[in-house]
């Protein structure tokens, strides 16, 4: 059996493996690009489910398109391997240029096909944090082997810190880029449409599978219920709200999700004022009266279940005071 600590390094460096690791498992030709609309102009596309082992409700994360005379603007990539059947979904929608394109964070379902737009003369934006994050070296693949060198195209070229919104005016729409503190990343960013009254919120808000922080990545525990409080706080009882995994939500939803989390810290923290190791509270199942409600929550995230995952972090945050 394994020491806790030894547990811990496990699921630690699970974590902390790259979404492109993940995906190593992926039959992209099986993946299809599904539109949805959102408004007169808005639409969100996704991959299909059942054929990504790390997320199983669609493969990859959700992408937002806004279309119109402007040009398109663009929310995240996908994965690089799709960028054709993505680029093909939103010719279906316009025929116009790609112009600019946004990431939420910097996991790879989300920035992997940076560099293949920006090829195509598009303008990336995204927080400085992730841009930094981009040129540091990729970690090794699961299998140890080294990663592949990422393209420097795939560098954002505008980047902004925490502060007010950035603005952009663009096919009739509003579109402010949010910065969020160190939450599912350390270099996140909401996504608001305000004539369309909806927020792509990234990944700090899932509903499929139990929260993932990647602390590894600069995410953080505080952040994370910093940016459900903020989101709730920006969107009014109508906003859309899109995450990047899972179905689409309103401001009430939020509540019994961030409760959710505040319910599980509680029990974590006080396990931990008992004395108990990680293990112990990993076998304590601290998670189980949620269990049925989560979708995914039980499906295997790194060397354990998604609830495993979000209990070690959990843990490892407390632990460290954070």
């Amino acid at each position: 059996m394994k020491s806790a600590m030894q547990f811990s390094l496990v699921v630690s460096a699970a974590a902390a493996l790259s979404v492109s690791a993940w995906a190593q498992g992926t039959d992209y030709s099986k993946i299809e690009i599904l539109t949805d609309k959102i408004a007169p102009n808005l639409y969100m596309l996704s991959g299909s489910a059942g054929v990504d082992p790390g997320h199983q409700d669609a493969a990859g994360g959700r992408i937002g398109v806004l279309a119109g005379p402007d040009g398109i603007f663009m929310v995240d990539a996908q994965y690089a391997q799709l960028t054709d059947k993505v680029v093909a979904a939103i010719r279906r929608i316009s025929p116009g240029p790609i112009r600019f394109l946004v990431n939420t964070h910097i996991h790879g379902d989300h920035t992997a096909g940076n560099a293949n737009f920006a090829k195509m003369g598009v303008t990336i934006f995204a927080r400085e944090e992730l841009r930094e994050g981009l040129a540091r070296p990729p970690a090794p693949l699961a299998n140890g082997n080294p990663a592949p060198a990422r393209d420097p195209a795939a560098l954002p070229v505008v980047t902004y810190g925490m502060g007010g919104p950035v603005k952009l005016h663009v096919n009739g729409e509003i579109v402010d880029l949010i910065p969020v503190r160190a939450a599912h990343t350390g270099g996140d960013t909401m996504i608001k449409f305000e004539n369309a009254d909806a927020i792509m919120i990234g990944d700090f808000y899932r509903n499929y599978g139990y929260p993932f922080i990647d602390t590894n990545n600069g995410g953080s525990l505080k952040g994370a219920l910093e940016a459900l409080d903020a989101t709730m706080k920006l969107a009014g009882p109508n906003t859309k709200l899109i995450p990047g995994h899972g179905t689409l939500i309103n401001r009430a939803d939020i509540v019994p999700y961030r409760d959710m989390i505040v319910a599980v810290q509680g029990k974590v923290q006080q396990m931990i004022a008992q004395g108990k190791t990680l293990q112990e509270v990993l076998a304590a199942k601290v998670t189980a009266s949620y269990d049925a409600k989560v979708p995914g929550g039980l499906l295997p995230a790194g060397a354990g279940t998604s609830a495993d995952r979000f209990v070690t972090m959990v843990y490892s945050q407390l632990k460290s005071g954070k």
